[in-house]
């Protein structure tokens, strides 16, 4: 069974730092692009970043372009996000997301499999 299991979530003050990590089981993750995406109450669920299988090539939605960045440990099956300067616009739940496919596609319905999510919470 495909398991994705975020953790590193929790309560920061605004400008402040925090790093997700998502560990994949049940799979073969170099095999899949890895994206996050996250969703604050009331709101659709967004694209936040992707990264390509090997790792060397990554996207960001506008907002967080320049204060998080993400990366990948095929040798640990993980991905990570590392959050700089958050924000309370950062606030929500964020989810890993694992695709086979070919497009640096960042629609959710594109991706495969996803993990249960954590919280993150900004303080301001």
């Amino acid at each position: 069974q495909v398991q994705l299991v975020e953790s590193g979530g929790g309560l920061v003050q605004a400008g402040g730092s925090l790093r997700l990590s998502c560990a994949a089981s049940g799979l073969t993750f170099s095999d899949y692009a890895m994206g996050w995406f996250r969703q604050a109450p009331g709101k659709e669920r967004e694209f936040v970043a992707r990264i390509s299988r090997s790792g060397t090539v990554t996207s960001y939605t506008d907002s967080v372009k320049g204060r998080f960045t993400i990366s990948r440990d095929n040798a640990k099956n993980t991905v990570y996000l590392q959050m700089n300067s958050l924000k309370a616009e950062d606030t929500a739940v964020y989810y890993c997301a694992a695709d086979r496919g070919m497009a640096a596609t960042r629609r959710s319905d594109d991706y495969d499999y996803w993990g249960q999510g954590t919280q993150v919470t900004v303080s301001s």
